[in-house]
């Protein structure tokens, strides 16, 4: 017998295009075991369904039990995210996107998943450049209704009330999960004359930046709430960029959030 998360995952990899001899190799489970799982009627949602309840679909409507970290996968989702369904109905992919410079921030990924869905199975699918951080679940579409149809810049993005809540109670985590997906944090340099003499300073800012006028309102939203100072550029494209240059405000950032890693 397999366990619910190795059938998960294998009939997942089975979705993203690999032979069932490829997935039995990696996974050790027979092709025989996951071709059956392929045409049951019902292969696993009722099984999870018993075993990995949605905090949303409860009667009295919860929340996830770990809001911080709920607060940061949301930013990762909302920038680098996107929630697809499994091609037979059953249930639905989580895909972060991860570049592969940033190890930690592919492990931190992965936890914050973890946490807010402890029994769902997470995984990598290694990409050019990028990691794809996977989890199949029922419910994604419950823990983040920001999902449709296109791109995130071609449909409204606004929170929920009960997501407001967790924003409120943890701002930091939402804006680490955005600066995570679509930030980063860069040294600058400028050269000034002193006293008949060139000399060159460096400081360090934020920048975010996104297509999403929604998303960069969210963003913006709560640096105003923290105290952090920004400001805000258009480029090509329609794409919105928000610098964060000021001092005290890069300190608070730094304080909170700090470079990738």
């Amino acid at each position: 017998m397999y366990d619910i998360s190795k059938r998960r995952h294998a009939l997942a990899l089975v979705a993203q295009g690999h032979s069932l001899n490829s997935v039995s190799k990696q996974t050790g489970i027979s092709r025989a075991a996951i071709r059956a799982w392929q045409t049951r009627i019902e292969p696993l949602p009722r099984l999870l369904g018993n075993a990995n309840p949605c905090p949303r679909c409860l009667p009295d409507t919860g929340v996830p039990d770990d809001a911080a970290a709920y607060a940061y996968l949301l930013g990762l989702y909302l920038g680098d995210g996107c929630i697809s369904a499994h091609p037979r109905g059953v249930g639905h992919y989580l895909r972060i996107a991860c570049a592969d410079a940033w190890p930690g921030l592919i492990e931190a990924c992965r936890n914050a998943i973890k946490a807010v869905r402890p029994k769902s199975g997470v995984y990598d699918l290694q990409r050019q450049g990028y990691v794809s951080v996977t989890s199949y679940d029922r419910h994604w579409p419950c823990l983040f209704p920001q999902h449709g149809p296109g791109k995130k810049h071609h449909r409204l993005i606004a929170l929920e009330p009960w997501q407001q809540v967790i924003v409120e109670a943890h701002p930091w985590e939402l804006l680490r999960g955005l600066i995570h997906s679509d930030g980063c944090r860069i040294t600058n340099w400028t050269e000034k004359v002193v006293g008949g003499e060139r000399k060159r300073y460096e400081y360090t800012r934020y920048f975010f930046t996104n297509t999403s006028a929604d998303i960069v309102n969210l963003f913006t939203g709560v640096l105003d709430r923290v105290g952090v100072q920004w400001r805000s550029a258009r480029r090509g494209g329609g794409v919105q960029n928000v610098s964060i240059a000021r001092k005290a405000s890069v300190a608070l950032m730094d304080q909170h959030i700090g470079p990738k890693y």
